[in-house]
């Protein structure tokens, strides 16, 4: 170990051995960022947020000095050390809003401290990670499990590094905000500026910790710290509940949403560097941000229309706009439209309405009580692209299995690029412009068509479609003994046709007779046409014709109300009376008894369902030429 390095540790040792325990939440905050110098020179600075209300003042004093670790960014430790304050009092941050425009102005106070030093950092090619951790959080912060434990890990990346070149980290511009109102809409500016000039985007990332040994706070700052173990519903992208959500624009930094829950939430914010397409370096801030109820005497207030970034609405109709106010009433109102190259296109009404010169993108701005110590004002976009019109022709006619085509006859002054369209028969989206469509079962549709243009200008349009159901429908199959006659029952229909013509009167008419003179099972299809549109349809039905009479009767039955074999019944050919049909119980008991072919017996007696078991029947009927015939058997009842 050479004696630079020695000397670091010791320092820090000497740290360790004069640092009492302290047991206190005073963290709110903090980032570590750098400036790169000559000869491998970086200037580190950490700066930590601490509450001066609810803060132990003991845990205030002893923050002073910070201890650091750098270590190669595949986690050898470089070196340790501490660095005193620029002011070992830090300074006040501001509040950041005006108290007297608030009606319950809460008590705030944050305190700022900065540790800045300079080390000279060999080339390398893995590059650095600083590391800072203290101890201890806000016991009250709602986002995350068990706070009172957690201390604050921050830390920075340094990109590796050469004699010709070294990298500046980005700097974020604005303090974090002290309060945040609940159920006030919230816009604040979190971005950074880079020196370098590289490219920057932000997200909200993942936060550090670390449960500490000592609980002062004191030890070697670990390489990654802990994850931040948030609570259930909340997560690091998801930091505040909020209606519309609490988000941070990826481009330029900006936290817009409306928090609807009152407390304490922990929120971490990543900004990325971009040099060439390439990510060089990630530069992390951690705040907390207090959610309360202002009660704020005056809001300007507008609505949002449009699901575009802070916009009002996109009219695509025509110029005319009106504005809705949601601000608080009975305050004096001014409305900036937005056209530029005008100085009139203002109004002092409370809901105005206001006809744009032409087409374009403009940001009007309300200010409730322009010139007062408590005003407040809202800006938000307006488009008017007028025009877009969804339009398609409906077809006329539409048979089940038809090729339907559609087509977009859709009106618009620029470019349509997106369409939708929903056939109402569960179907997907269909997102073609001109698409066909095959409907597979007959019915009333609302067919839905949705289109949009380049300017984010949307419009839909819907037609009722009648797709034909028919069906020639000509009955069950049936049974009959040789030598009879049938009459085929087709009707709403026209254009009959029955394959095969064997045995049929008239093949092309919708009822013919059919004469069978042989035994057999025979298939008839019939095909016809739809009265009213011409639609095809097309049926089938079987005819049994058997030698003589036959009587067919199930051995078992379930009557459990599935549907299924519930009832027990004779099936009857060439019997043209039953004269009775009689179920008994094996006592003798009579259970049932009917004179109809149909219906049959339910399991039940005098409505009570009848026990499993062997019943017996009787079945007397005459036959084609009126002859009886008395037949008897058993069956079985099954649940």
């Amino acid at each position: 170990m050479n004696m630079k390095r020695f000397a670091y540790l010791f320092i820090f040792i000497v740290s360790l051995l004069s640092a009492l325990p302290t047991f206190a939440s005073h963290i709110v905050g903090g980032e570590i960022t750098y400036t790169c110098g000559s000869g491998g020179r970086y200037t580190i600075q950490v700066t930590i947020y601490r509450d001066c209300i609810g803060g132990s003042p003991q845990a205030i004093s002893e923050d002073n000095p910070a201890i650091i670790a750098i270590y190669t960014t595949n986690g050898k430790l470089f070196l340790v050390d501490s660095i005193n304050a620029d002011n070992a009092n830090g300074v006040a941050v501001p509040a950041n809003f005006q108290n007297e425009c608030v009606n319950n102005p809460p008590k705030v106070c944050l305190n700022r401290i900065v540790f800045r030093k300079t080390y000279v950092l060999d080339n390398t090619t893995t590059g650095y990670r600083v590391v800072y951790q203290r101890c201890c959080r806000n016991a009250s912060i709602l986002n995350i499990i068990d706070p009172a434990s957690l201390g604050v890990n921050y830390y920075c990346i340094i990109p590796p590094t050469s004699s010709a070149s070294c990298n500046n980290s980005a700097v974020f511009k604005n303090y974090p905000p002290q309060i945040i109102c609940v159920n006030n809409p919230l816009v604040y500016d979190h971005s950074a500026t880079d020196q370098d000039g590289d490219s920057l985007s932000y997200e909200f990332c993942q936060g550090y910790g670390y449960y500490s040994t000592r609980n002062d706070g004191r030890e070697v700052p670990s390489y990654s710290g802990e994850p931040l173990p948030y609570g259930n519903g909340y997560s690091y992208m998801k930091p505040i509940i909020g209606v519309p959500p609490v988000i941070i624009n990826p481009v330029t930094g900006l936290i817009t949403g409306t928090p609807t829950l009152q407390g304490r939430f922990v929120v971490t914010v990543c900004c990325h560097e971009w040099r060439k397409g390439v990510l060089i370096n990630t530069v992390t801030r951690e705040f907390q941000f207090v959610v309360t109820n202002c009660s704020r005497a005056v809001i300007a207030d507008m609505p949002q229309y449009s699901d575009e970034y802070n916009t009002y609405i996109v009219n695509c109709a025509d110029y005319t706009v009106h504005f809705d106010n949601l601000s608080t009433k009975n305050v004096r109102y001014y409305w900036d439209f937005g056209v530029e190259s005008l100085n009139n296109d203002t109004s002092d009404e409370f809901s105005p309405t206001y006809i744009y010169p032409d087409s374009g993108t403009y940001i009007a701005k309300l200010i409730v009580n322009k010139g007062s110590t408590c005003a407040d004002s809202i800006s938000r976009f307006v488009k008017v692209y007028p025009k877009l019109e969804a339009v398609f022709s409906p077809p006329t006619t539409v048979c089940v299995g038809d090729t339907v085509r559609f087509k977009d006859l859709s009106n618009s002054t620029y470019q349509v690029n997106r369409w939708a369209w929903n056939f109402d028969d569960f179907s997907p989206l269909d997102t073609q412009q001109n698409p066909i469509h095959i409907f597979t079962k007959g019915g009333l549709f609302n067919v839905g068509f949705a289109v949009a243009n380049n300017k984010g200008c949307k419009d839909t349009s819907f037609a009722k479609i009648l797709v034909d159901p028919f069906s020639p429908n000509v009955g069950n199959d049936t049974s009959i003994v040789q030598g009879e006659t049938i009459t085929f029952n087709g009707f709403s229909g026209s254009n009959y046709l029955w394959s095969p013509s064997k045995y049929l009167s008239d093949p092309t008419i919708a009822n013919p007779v059919g004469t069978f003179l042989d035994t057999g099972t025979f298939i008839y299809i019939v095909t016809a046409k739809s009265e009213q549109t011409g639609c095809p349809g097309r049926d089938s039905m079987k005819v049994h014709v058997y030698s003589g009479p036959s009587l067919a009767m199930p051995n078992a039955f379930t009557p459990n109300g599935d549907g299924k074999n519930d009832r027990f019944r004779p099936i009857i050919i060439g019997y043209r009376e039953i004269l009775y049909f009689r179920i008994y119980n094996r006592y003798g008991q009579l259970m049932f008894e009917s004179k109809s072919m149909d219906g049959g017996w339910d399991g039940t007696f005098h409505g009570q369902e009848q026990e499993v078991g062997v019943y017996y029947w009787l079945l007397s009927a005459k036959d084609r030429y009126g002859k009886e015939e008395l037949i008897k058997g058993d069956v079985s009842l099954l649940r």
